[in-house]
């Protein structure tokens, strides 16, 4: 009986030692998601000024301007891939937490305390859909944008001509509109991750 006791307490130690490292590691990996995001959502913005600053330009050589462009180009896809990797590893973060999560409610003999419990996990675990909700829509508003901008480098990758620029300046334009949906939509992944990140806080506030 004594031996079962000391079983039944070292895996409840066990479990709650999981849960505390999944804990860690979710909060580290929403932290990490949260950074990519920020410099995604600032290089898009640098990209957009680039282009913006070709689209303007009245005289002189274009070709620096454009291949300023696509230097910004290839480090908005590059950051969009880190983001998306970043996102990806939360995601597995997430299903591990939450699953270590369930197994030390599970374990808890108080049925009144294990209720409370419960409903905390719930919560935390909407916060965390919603989490990767906005993100989704972040992902979709983000792709075709990117297409466009990507397009709008091949297109001009034989025609840095002023009749180049000018046949791209609608597409342009398009995109300028286009981002403020993108950005409403990574501004709102960035706020759910900031709730997120408080809730798995170990810190009293």
């Amino acid at each position: 009986m004594k031996i079962k006791s000391l079983l039944i307490i070292g895996l409840a130690t066990l479990l709650a030692s999981a849960t505390q490292a999944s804990q860690e590691q979710l909060a580290n990996s929403i932290k990490e998601a949260h950074l990519e995001a920020s410099r995604t959502d600032a290089q898009l913005k640098a990209t957009l000024a680039a282009i913006n600053a070709l689209t303007k330009q009245t005289k002189g050589d274009l070709r620096p301007a454009y291949n300023a462009y696509c230097a910004e180009v290839s480090k908005t896809e590059a950051a969009a891939g880190w983001t998306k990797t970043r996102i990806q590893w939360m995601a597995g973060d997430g299903r591990r937490y939450f699953q270590d999560w369930q197994a030390t409610v599970n374990g808890i003999a108080n049925q009144s305390l294990r209720k409370k419990s419960q409903k905390r996990l719930d919560t935390v675990q909407t916060s965390y859909g919603k989490v990767e909700a906005s993100l989704k829509l972040a992902g979709e508003k983000f792709k075709p944008f990117l297409s466009d901008l990507t397009d709008i480098q091949k297109a001009l990758a034989t025609d840095v001509t002023p009749g180049g620029v000018k046949a791209i300046k609608s597409t342009v334009k398009s995109a300028n509109w286009n981002h403020q949906y993108v950005d409403r939509a990574i501004k709102s992944a960035l706020q759910e991750m900031n709730k997120m990140e408080k809730a798995l806080s170990s810190h009293a506030k």
